[in-house]
């Protein structure tokens, strides 16, 4: 999947070749995903726990789901009832996929843009998202670079929050200044952050 091939696809505890919505309107409903090689899941249990942390916020929130790969954390938000979801996938078979999962829950609020992450954050221009869904291939390390690109951009606000998810052994990143690490968890090989910017300094 390119630059996104890491999240969001086979789960230990879905059903292989399909991902299950943990909870909301659709909650237990099973999706296809594609068969590419270096689908990364992003389990249920690490999903429940990370909404279980934005409830009840996440309601009529804006969110942008970058790396969506099968878009597990953003469907999982609007199933919740956030009010929008921007996806951001490079491949074009968990692309087209996703558009039509999207099409099946007749997904409102639900936008698919096709490209690299930070070519993606540099074009969004005139929104703010209160959510940012940040989980590049553990491989690449891109962490630290990409919370660094975020800060100096245009679409975020006092009060948005960043999930974060790595490799268990790598490098925490630095959060850009401003930026407050609220919950910080392990799961098997996976460490995730839900950071919240709490003053804006760029």
């Amino acid at each position: 999947m390119g630059q996104q091939k890491n999240r969001g696809g086979r789960d230990k505890t879905s059903p292989s070749g399909r991902l299950r919505i943990v909870a909301g309107k659709w909650r237990s409903r099973l999706l296809p995903v594609a068969d590419e090689d270096g689908l990364r899941p992003t389990p249920e249990r690490v999903r429940e726990t990370l909404f279980n942390w934005l409830s009840p916020e996440i309601e009529g929130c804006r969110c942008l789901d970058l790396f969506a790969g099968t878009g597990a954390l953003g469907l999982e938000a609007l199933s919740r009832g956030a009010r929008s979801c921007t996806f951001v996938e490079r491949a074009s078979e968990p692309v087209r996929l996703l558009r039509e999962n999207i099409r099946l829950l007749d997904a409102t609020g639900a936008t698919v843009r096709q490209g690299d992450a930070a070519t993606i954050i540099r074009s969004l221009k005139g929104e703010k998202f209160d959510v940012i869904f940040l989980d590049p291939p553990f491989a690449d390390d891109l962490l630290e670079d990409l919370c660094r690109l975020l800060a100096k951009s245009d679409l975020l606000k006092c009060g948005s929050k960043i999930y974060l998810e790595q490799e268990r052994e790598q490098k925490y990143p630095q959060l850009p200044m401003g930026w407050v690490a609220q919950k910080d968890k392990l799961a098997g090989n996976v460490r995730y952050t839900l950071a919240q910017v709490q003053e804006l300094t760029e």
